[in-house]
């Protein structure tokens, strides 16, 4: 669906253009330009650069008549962020918006949300208390509740119509099922999918909660890798799902495999009986084996005949 440039939009587009460069500017690496011919950008926030506790990722769609008559569209991401809060939080976006109609607001909007998460995490405790009930026994309270949950995703806007425009082409990656590993009652499996947007992660996890055996999980570990093309750098993130440092040590596998435009779930059963350490070992050898099935990394066997280096992984493209 190609956009129609009018005279009317060319002063919107230009403020569009100056506006992105700033804000690539003020926050490097955390902005991120998803599809720039459709004018969707993505930026990670956080409570505190250094040491952050509380994480958000607000996607932003620019519409042709942005800023002149229309308000960006925009989605929240993040897993801790639900109900009443959301909705304030929302209500404070849109009071902005009004505030300074006609005017760019992406800024005022990113530094909003930083201040929402800052008062967020400065009463975070007894948040911590209720994160407990998805945990097993083996596994301490963990602040990293960030992460972002792509299955809660909504717009908050009227104009969701135009999001789902952009992306009515986009059809559901094909998603693989890896074999099982048990231990001691344990059970853990791998699923895989290739992504190139967000919007894919968040259709391969809806795709896999239909499934209730995979919904009934533990746990659903999952970290994914996207390649931005305009910055030469990556999208990534991922989730531990209760299941503590999970997530962030099955993304350090991706990286290291040097992966790109994937998606990794691994689902745990739990037992009834501690792994300890060992959870891990399977977590990242399950996500390994489905990675080497699919051809995204080298085998064991492959990487030694090669000197140690692995093999530079097949990119499949997804419609």
């Amino acid at each position: 669906m190609a956009d129609v440039i009018t005279l009317e939009n060319e002063g919107d587009l230009q403020s569009q253009i100056e506006e992105v460069e700033a804000l690539s500017s003020i926050y490097g690496d955390e902005w991120c330009v998803i599809d720039e011919a459709s004018r969707i950008f993505c930026i990670k926030i956080s409570n505190n650069m250094e040491e952050p506790k509380l994480t958000a990722c607000l996607q932003i769609i620019l519409p042709l008549d942005y800023p002149s008559t229309a308000p960006p569209i925009y989605q929240i991401n993040a897993a801790w962020l639900r109900g009443p809060e959301r909705a304030k939080l929302a209500n404070s976006l849109e009071d902005l918006y009004i505030e300074h109609a006609g005017e760019s607001i992406l800024y005022l909007w990113v530094e909003k949300i930083r201040e929402f998460l800052v008062e967020k995490s400065q009463s975070s405790e007894t948040v911590d208390q209720t994160e407990k009930v998805n945990m097993t026994a083996e596994e301490e309270v963990d602040d990293n509740e960030d992460m972002l949950d792509f299955g809660n995703l909504k717009l908050n806007t009227e104009d969701v119509h135009l999001f789902m425009d952009l992306a009515n082409d986009e059809e559901i990656p094909p998603i693989k099922h890896g074999n099982t590993i048990t231990d001691r009652r344990s059970t853990f499996q791998p699923h895989l999918a290739p992504v190139v947007t967000p919007r894919q992660v968040k259709m391969v996890l809806e795709k896999l909660y239909e499934n209730k055996k995979i919904a009934s999980a533990t746990h659903n570990i999952y970290a994914y890798r996207i390649y931005c093309e305009d910055k030469h750098s990556f999208l990534q993130d991922c989730e531990d799902d209760g299941e503590t440092a999970a997530g962030g040590r099955l993304l350090h596998l991706l990286q290291i495999l040097d992966v790109r435009n994937v998606v990794v779930v691994v689902s745990r059963w739990y037992g009834g009986i501690l792994l300890g350490p060992d959870r891990f070992k399977h977590i990242n050898n399950s996500a390994r084996n489905i990675l080497v099935e699919e051809g995204y990394a080298a085998s064991m066997d492959e990487a030694t005949k090669s000197g140690g280096k692995t093999k530079r992984p097949k990119h499949k493209k997804t419609k």
